[in-house]
């Protein structure tokens, strides 16, 4: 049992470290320097996988503590929410989003019409903790609601780490100006009517992320082992 609870842990660590690491500003310049931007950008993402995915497997094969009961509704909100994920990871790496990390050409962001970065200015982290509580949902044992309700507090405090640092770096104003139509809290500034949509269209993006939603669903049984399709009620 303490085997099974010890890899979580330490798989926990290291996943924390291996995104808290590489965004420390003297860490980044190094390696944007030595592997390039887009190569940074992909050591990051894959990094984030690999430890993503060593944490869940290491999840299920921790011992399982019941916590929550369970339904067979439960099992369809992963389904209704990864739909949405997809599209904000989609989006997110792929528009101009110089308030947070993830974002591509950042010389061209309009803050006047912010896009994806209006809606929320952290899409991949909001996207991490959408993720996260519809899975918690979902798999309401202990090892899991301890992975993803750490995945979703990790995500949600991200969101304000990220606003602080940068509105150091930038300056407060500079950075006041760039984020003036765009929330945290996703959709907040689109209720606030302060929202804008980028300009240009985006019907690739949204098939690309319709690629990667099938790409996750039909991928689910054969890497994490669980079939991801909701048994009948």
């Amino acid at each position: 049992m303490m085997g099974g609870w010890g890899e979580l842990i330490l798989a926990f660590v290291a996943f924390l470290a291996s995104h808290a690491v590489p965004v420390q500003p003297p860490v980044k310049r190094r390696l944007e320097a030595a592997l390039g931007r887009r190569g940074y950008l992909a050591g990051y993402i894959a990094l984030s996988v690999a430890m993503l995915s060593w944490m869940i497997l290491a999840a299920g094969r921790a011992p399982w503590v019941p916590v929550l009961p369970w339904a067979a509704w439960q099992a369809w909100v992963p389904n209704l929410a990864m739909p949405v994920v997809c599209l904000l990871i989609v989006f997110g790496v792929g528009v101009p989003n110089p308030l947070s990390f993830g974002g591509a050409r950042n010389d061209r962001f309009d803050p006047d019409r912010p896009g994806i970065a209006g809606l929320t200015r952290h899409p991949l982290l909001w996207a991490l903790a959408l993720w996260s509580a519809a899975h918690a949902l979902a798999n309401p044992d202990l090892a899991h609601l301890l992975l993803f309700g750490g995945f979703a507090g990790f995500a949600v405090l991200g969101t304000r780490v990220i606003d602080r640092r940068n509105q150091r770096l930038m300056g407060r104003a500079a950075w006041q100006r760039l984020a003036a139509r765009s929330s945290n809290l996703p959709f907040a500034a689109l209720a606030a009517g302060r929202w804008r949509p980028r300009r240009g269209p985006d019907r690739a993006r949204v098939l690309i992320a319709l690629a990667l939603w099938a790409a996750l669903f039909w991928g689910h049984a054969p890497v994490i082992g669980v079939s991801p399709l909701p048994a009948p009620f």
